[in-house]
This record gives structure tokens, sequence and C-alpha cells, in this order.
């Protein structure tokens, strides 16, 4: 671990970012540019104090998690996310095998939609990022692991991730989710999450299993959804994608038709931030 280095390196990517590219306030008292500790801790999920620590050359060594964490807080690219790895004395992530870095300029795009109910998803169903209104909407889908991280994983597997759709459309969902999980198999062959999600469901899932032999192709990735909110009820969304094709990941907005009854309930959600029981 080059501490001397890494706390170097941390500091001038920290002055470099402004508040505005994080989605931050400038506020009238700052006097300086570039963010300060604080605010990198809360962007990276950890302790102010434990971030200034390894800034000033005296805390410990930090994890492969927590690297990852600094570097998405940061906005890192993936090369400078591989620099901080080395320089923290770490082997530097298989990009095939690890698709948790949210490329900067998305998470710029997402930083800007703090208002909206966002997220970035990974090919895999993977949400890596939510917004508070997401949230609200769908849950923390964020605090899963394993292979339960994947909305693919769990809607075979698990049958409270299907309480939040209608029933008219769970069939649709089924076959779209296992399009989605066989186009990154094709793509990354068997050895990578995408197969070990396969295996585990053609083990645990018999409706799972028909629907990958029959060799689904894709439709749209994000098409209207009609979700059923547990206290709010139906709920019709549109949703747009923008889609980053280096990292298999995408950026999904979810909107309502202004006017519409939806429409009120995710003006609701926005404002009473009410969460899923």
């Amino acid at each position: 671990m080059h501490r001397d280095r890494l706390a170097e390196f941390l500091r001038t990517r920290r002055e470099a970012l402004q508040p505005e590219d994080v989605g931050l306030p400038r506020g009238q008292r700052r006097r300086t540019g570039g963010l300060r500790r604080e605010e990198v801790a809360a962007l990276s999920g950890m302790s102010t104090d434990y971030y200034s620590r390894i800034e000033q050359q005296r805390g410990p060594h930090p994890s492969e998690q927590m690297l990852a964490a600094i570097a998405r807080g940061l906005r890192l690219s993936l090369e400078e996310r591989d620099h901080l790895f080395r320089l923290g004395g770490h082997p530097v992530p298989r990009r095939v095998l690890r698709a948790d870095h949210i490329n900067p300029g998305m998470m710029r795009i997402f930083d800007g939609l703090g208002d909206a109910a966002a997220l970035v998803v990974s090919d895999l169903g993977e949400t890596l990022a939510q917004t508070r209104l997401a949230v609200a909407l769908l849950g923390d889908e964020t605090a899963y692991t394993g292979l339960a991280r994947s909305l693919h994983y769990r809607w075979f597997t698990d049958p409270t991730a299907r309480e939040l759709y209608d029933p008219d459309d769970h069939a649709v969902h089924s076959s779209q989710l296992t399009a989605d999980l066989h186009r990154a198999y094709t793509r990354d062959g068997g050895g990578g999450r995408a197969g070990a999600i396969a295996e585990a469901l053609l083990r645990a899932s018999p409706e799972f299993a028909e629907l990958w032999r029959a060799h689904p192709v894709p439709g749209p990735y994000c098409v209207a959804k009609r979700l059923v909110h547990p206290q709010l009820g139906p709920i019709e969304l549109q949703c747009q994608t923008l889609l980053d094709p280096d990292q298999s990941q995408s950026l999904l907005v979810y909107t309502a038709t202004p006017g519409s009854e939806s429409y009120e309930k995710l003006q609701l959600l926005s404002v009473t931030g009410t969460l899923r029981v």
C-alpha cells in the first residue's frame, strides 16, 4: 500500500470535483473550490473520520469494498479506479466480472435527477444506485447481497419480488428478464456472473428453465410498467432509458403522465418519502 501517494491521489481528485458535479449545492460560505472531506465521505457511504484518516495518511488499510465506494463517491473513471486499487495495495478488479462501477458521466446525470424516480442498474438486474424517490417507489434494491442482488434471480426465487408488479404482467416480465439474462450469458459465456445466475435458476425454477430453453430474444428494455404500490395502490409509469454500452449499465427514469392519478401518486411519494413495507 502506497499510503502517501494514495492520500495525495484522493486529495487531487477531491479538489478537482465541484459540488455541482455531484448534485450538491455550492452554498455561500464555500471559500475554496472542490469538495470537502465530509462531502466525499457522505457520497461514499462512510464516516468522515474514516475517509479523513486515509487522506491524512494515518488510517487503516482500506478494503476493496471501501476503495470501490470511494471510487464511486469521487466519480472516478475506470482507469482512475484501477489506479486507486493499485495505490491501495489491492489487485485491479476484473472488469468483466465486476460491473459495480458507474461511469462518471452517467453519475453526473444521475446526480441531477434527485427529484425523480431514477436508478442505475447493470444488465444483470443489479441496482447500483437509486434516488430517494426510487427507493420510496420500489424499495431499497441496493441492500441485497449475493445472487439476490439480481432482480433476474429474485424474480424466479422470491415470491415477494413480484408483489410490486401487476399480476397480469408477470408472464411478460418473466420472459423479458430471462431474455436479458440470456443475452448477457451469450455475450460473456458461462464462466461469469450471468452464468452463475443462470445455473442457479435452472436448478431452482422450472418456469425459468422452460423459458431459457426457448432462447428468448429481448424486446424493448424498459417498457411501460404497471406497479402496485403497497400504500398507494396501482401506478402506471413510463420508463426512459440511457444505456452505457461500455459497462453494460442503464440509467432508468420512471415518469407518469402529468394530470393523471398515477402522476399525483408519484408526487405524493416525492413529498412523503413513503417506503415499502
